[in-house]
């Protein structure tokens, strides 16, 4: 029997600059339930039980991140509030609070299956829209590992021709943070770029759409925070005004801590500094053909100590204004988002380090964010998007490159940034451009899925247990479904050449012809060089 024990509890405080009501429930986990949502940063270590210990609080931290107001259960149970929630399990109960939002629960269903197709369809329906077609159909590039900070003309233009004189099928080059001339002054560094459009009109006739590295934050002193400060359009500190008399106004911008130092922050809750930020953007578009971008940063923790914004907001809500900007751009990245699901946005992972704990969390992260709603996805960069584990190539791990490329290729998305020619050997570095030649030989495949999900609201890729409901399938975490009918077994364990797979039932076969009967579990072998899947027969 399915049953929720709802304690409520009503008073005022103050949180930011509202006054709430806080409302909690408790729900008794069965013992045979298991629970999902909240955060894809920690996928890994969902689904929990009733044996689980563990508290999460979402407000103002997404965890690096996406993040949504919403858990659901295997038993068709869930929850979802408008607000962020703080949600754990303890002593074989779940409880769910809320300082300033109806939380919403109930039962639909019997499993995770319908419990999800509620949520969809009552709480963040999809749109109809999806991102650029190009971002599901190729592999991308990202400059980052390549370059990191040393963003400049002459090399992405290297790497770019890289990319093709090694096979590579051209894409979505991303171009990544310190091209500008500051943060918030998103203009070329002449510098470092001689002519901007020009190399952008080069990289689109070897066949790249070319997307752009831009954040919220504002370098303080320059001149263009002195001007957005004059005009009211970024975030203030708590004491809100200064006097200093040779200000140009009496606005105290606030400054922020970020991960590269300490900058102002536009205040997106005001539509005045959504218009100037679009027009920066646009004039990206119009000037210089870059074609769209790659949202950075946006966190909710970046809101939380005392900033004062144009509209009453809580730390969250910053974050999601800034995803919002990305609708204006049908090609577009983010990282950071809160309660975008069913929205045309390219979601990726955090970045991993390059070792093999963090690929093993690449498939349940990425469950977590399809769980969520979140179907536009990509599995962070091959190899690890942290750009320190490849300061030293001496240390650089060439099995995990190879098999992260393969986790990679049957997912909705794919991206390169650490070139494999440079730091594989030549066999290992062709199976890395087997696995880009396997994604775009599915790209047309996958983007259909993505069309569905933009109508119906469903995942690309699901874990098992949401495209097979009701087997016993919460727990496994090493194996994911494309579509409905096609199930990814990747290697994510260093020397691994044999592994399990778990096959519903059914009549399958793989990518070598072989045929099997569903219904068990099969072992397969594994070479360096075999990325396993499973078609399902009619």
């Amino acid at each position: 029997m399915k049953y929720i024990i709802v304690c409520i509890s009503l008073f005022f405080l103050s949180v930011g600059t509202f006054s709430q009501e806080k409302e909690s429930i408790e729900i008794v986990v069965e013992n045979d339930e298991y629970w999902w949502g909240g955060l894809s940063s920690i996928g890994h270590q969902t689904p929990y039980d009733k044996h689980s210990e563990f508290s999460v609080n979402l407000w103002g931290n997404n965890r690096g991140n996406q993040a949504q107001p919403l858990l659901l259960s295997s038993n068709g149970r869930y929850v979802w509030c408008e607000s962020p929630i703080e949600y754990g399990i303890s002593n074989g109960k779940l409880t769910v609070t809320s300082q300033n939002g109806k939380i919403h629960s109930g039962i639909a269903g019997s499993n995770l299956e319908s419990a999800y197709k509620y949520v969809v369809e009552n709480y963040f329906p999809s749109n109809g829209k999806i991102p650029d077609e190009l971002l599901f159909t190729n592999p991308q590039y990202n400059t980052w590992i390549e370059l990191m900070y040393d963003q400049n003309e002459e090399d992405i233009l290297k790497y770019a021709q890289s990319i093709i004189d090694n096979g590579y099928p051209p894409g979505v080059l991303m171009i990544d943070d310190n091209w500008q001339e500051d943060y918030g002054t998103w203009e070329f560094s002449t510098r470092r770029f001689k002519d901007p459009k020009g190399m952008i009109e080069k990289l689109h006739n070897m066949g790249f759409k070319v997307m752009m590295w831009v954040c919220p934050f504002v370098s303080a002193d320059s001149e263009v925070f002195r001007k957005l400060a004059a005009d009211g359009l970024l975030l203030l500190d708590a004491e809100r005004t200064q006097e200093i008399l040779w200000a140009n106004t009496r606005n105290k911008a606030a400054v922020v801590r970020w991960w590269n130092g300490a900058s102002a922050c536009l205040d997106l809750s005001n539509p005045k500094a959504q218009e100037w930020f679009k027009g920066e953007l646009d004039n990206l578009v119009s000037e210089y053909g870059v074609d769209g971008f790659k949202f950075d940063a946006g966190d909710a923790q970046f809101y939380k100590d005392g900033l004062v914004s144009f509209n009453e907001s809580l730390p969250n809500d910053h974050t999601r204004y800034f995803a919002e900007m990305g609708l204006h751009y049908p090609l577009n990245e983010y990282r950071a988002s809160w309660k975008m699901a069913g929205l045309p946005l390219a979601q990726r992972l955090r970045d991993k380090g390059h070792k093999w704990e963090d690929l093993e969390k690449l498939i349940p992260d990425q469950m977590s964010q399809s769980v969520m709603g979140y179907a536009y996805t990509c599995p962070d960069m091959i190899g690890g998007g942290e750009y320190q584990s490849f300061l030293k190539t001496a240390e650089i791990d060439e099995e995990l490159i190879v098999r992260s490329a393969q986790v990679h290729a049957l997912m909705p998305m794919m991206q390169f940034s650490v070139a494999p020619w440079r730091v594989l050997s030549k066999e290992n570095e062709e199976i890395c451009l087997e696995m880009a030649k396997l994604h775009q030989q599915f790209g047309e495949h996958i983007l259909q899925l993505a069309k569905k999900a933009s109508t119906a609201g469903e995942p690309i890729v699901k874990p098992m247990e949401l495209a097979f409901p009701d087997n016993g399938y919460e727990t496994i975490k090493d194996q994911f479904v494309l579509g409905n009918d096609m199930i990814v077994a990747p290697v994510v364990k260093k020397g691994a050449r044999s592994r399990e797979v778990v096959l519903p039932k059914g009549r399958w076969i793989d990518e070598n012809g072989k045929k099997y009967k569903g219904g068990k579990t099969i072992e397969i072998t594994v070479p360096l060089e075999r990325l396993p899947y499973f078609k399902m027969l009619k």
